[in-house]
């Protein structure tokens, strides 16, 4: 049982890095976008899109513009701090805990999935008033 034990916890040892860069890398890119809105750069900010979400929004601006009505505790905010995550193959979950620019807080679930060409990209975004069912 000790064995099993000690094998389980030096095979989560060896996975833990790579789950930690994965996540690591999968918040870069949330913080990336989330930079780019508050710079109103829309061509920025659409790059962090995967396919699926460029195929809805085939256009930046039309993307941002979708930002703005639909997210805008994303868009504009006081705060901006990452919670939980977690990684299963090529998909990362990662919480956000936003104030929004009237105090108001929510929590965010993004996704990414790793792409072919190795970077991760922005899947969707679920977002919730703090304290609001599911």
């Amino acid at each position: 049982m000790r064995a099993i034990a000690l094998i389980a916890a030096i095979l989560f040892a060896l996975a833990s890095p790579a789950a930690a860069a994965d996540m690591t890398a999968a918040q870069e890119v949330i913080r990336a976008q989330e930079q780019a809105f508050g710079r109103d750069d829309a061509a920025a900010a659409y790059s962090y899109a995967a396919p699926a979400i460029r195929q809805i929004f085939p256009q930046p601006e039309i993307f941002m513009s979708m930002v703005q009505q639909s997210y805008a505790p994303v868009y504009r905010h006081r705060s901006f701090e990452f919670g939980a995550t977690h990684s299963e193959g090529d998909w990362i979950a990662q919480r956000v805990h936003i104030v929004d620019a009237n105090g108001e807080a929510w929590e965010a679930l993004y996704t990414l999935e790793r792409q072919a060409d190795g970077s991760l990209k922005i899947t969707g975004c679920s977002l919730l008033k703090a304290g609001q069912a599911v």
